[in-house]
């Protein structure tokens, strides 16, 4: 998983994302919007520094760091540090106040965002044997023991029936907190799909995407392999990304039909955001991620 989503010739090193799936970021420009509304917060609450960072962790084109500088307004963008983290090349198109790294950049004092990058740390995958025996999908060898620890705790498949399957989100873990003691001052935060200890789904979550299609989950640098995260071993706060984006002022109430006959133009601008912001808050959807949180 590893290689082939981001070795030399691996999916993120050749492949622009946003061709093959779409997240909150490719949604709708509102999304941007409330990043940028949640950075003005961190600003204000940090008493407003000299130099405010904001770093995306998995950045893809760097699509979301352009939009939340152009929603910005023109002082605060002023103080804007901006760094897309990403393992390919830098795009000819970038604008120069964007910096971009292939590490995790240290000392934050802002906003360190995450958006569906945990859910494609490559993750081991483990399978309940017909004598009940747990080994490593493909394999004989027995669990490491910091593997086997992580299962116990947070994934035990004790009483699940053979063929059960569960994905080991240690290396997950690992680096989450890793981007978090990054952050010096301000906020680390993950936006994903993922699940719960109380809903684990009984055969994993590994799956692939290409083209806007779900595809056969082979390792093979063409395709988004992607593994749903087990929010509650990160060790940090979360919400449903529909009650964060409410707080942020995001919502697909749609207009007063009154508006209609007095502000057409108003009623249909209001009508639009109010279909976007439907998409971003919809439970079965992307209102269904949840943002991971952890102030520092």
């Amino acid at each position: 998983m590893q290689t082939a989503l981001y070795g030399p010739e691996g999916f993120f090193v050749r492949h622009r994302p946003r061709d093959h799936f779409r997240t909150s970021v490719h949604a709708s420009p509102l999304f941007a919007g409330a990043i940028a509304t949640l950075l003005m917060r961190i600003d204000e609450a940090l008493e407003h520094p000299a130099r405010l960072d904001l770093v995306d962790v998995g950045a893809g084109r760097g699509e979301l760091l352009r939009a939340v500088l152009a929603a910005l307004p023109g002082p605060t963008a002023g103080r804007v540090r901006a760094t897309a983290v990403e393992k390919a090349p830098r795009p000819g198109d970038l604008p120069s106040t964007i910096g971009w790294t292939a590490k995790l950049p240290s000392g934050i004092t802002g906003l360190l965002l995450a958006t569906e990058w945990l859910d494609n740390v490559p993750v081991d995958i483990v399978e309940k044997s017909e004598t009940g025996v747990i080994r490593y999908l493909g394999s004989d060898d027995p669990l490491d023991p910091p593997d086997e620890a992580w299962l116990r705790r947070w994934w035990p498949l004790d009483d699940a029936p053979p063929g059960a399957r569960a994905e080991i989100g240690r290396p997950r873990d690992e680096a989450w907190a890793a981007a978090v003691r990054s952050v010096e001052r301000g906020l680390a935060l993950a936006v994903d799909y993922g699940h719960f200890a109380a809903d684990r789904p009984l055969f994993g979550t590994l799956s692939a995407y290409q083209r806007g299609h779900q595809v056969e989950p082979i390792p093979d640098g063409e395709r988004d392999l992607t593994v749903a995260v087990a929010l509650d071993s990160l060790g940090s706060e979360t919400l449903p990304q529909r009650e964060a984006l409410r707080l942020l002022g995001v919502d697909g109430t749609r207009p007063p039909l009154a508006l209609a006959s007095t502000d057409p133009v108003g009623y249909l601008k209001r009508l639009a955001q109010a279909s976007a912001a439907a998409e971003l808050t919809d439970p079965a959807g992307l209102g269904g991620h949840h943002w991971v949180m952890r102030w520092v």
